[in-house]
């Protein structure tokens, strides 16, 4: 949901300022990486695991990687288009190996979790 609040808000009521500013762009980046990773979160929390209601370590930790990559790279990417100081620019990146990191946590966690071969399968 905030992701599509903070879309709509900075296509319409922060059209001006960030025009004015020069960095729509920067907004646009925060709302599409903000929006991916969330949906990211949803497939994961769709997941059927052994223990329902709990996502494998792997698949856990990718989600609080992809939290933590919205927060640092979306939110530093918000605050630099509303002209919060340059010195938030290094969080930029730390976000970004936030998104990296939770996404080959999601590799490691589908290649080790697969599961084996159904009997009907093995039956062929």
């Amino acid at each position: 949901m905030t992701g599509v609040v903070l879309g709509a808000f900075g296509a319409h009521a922060l059209q001006e300022p960030l025009l004015h500013r020069q960095t729509a762009n920067l907004w646009q980046t925060a709302v599409f990486y903000h929006l991916i990773h969330t949906v990211g979160l949803l497939a994961l929390g769709g997941r059927k695991t052994v223990d329902p209601g709990r996502l494998p370590s792997k698949a856990a930790a990718a989600a609080y990687c992809w939290i933590g990559g919205i927060i640092l790279f979306s939110g530093s990417l918000y605050g630099l288009a509303l002209g919060a100081p340059g010195r938030l620019g290094p969080l930029t990146p730390m976000g970004g190996l936030l998104f990296l990191t939770g996404w080959v946590l999601v590799m490691i966690d589908a290649v080790t979790n697969r599961p084996g071969p159904r009997s009907s399968d093995r039956d062929r």
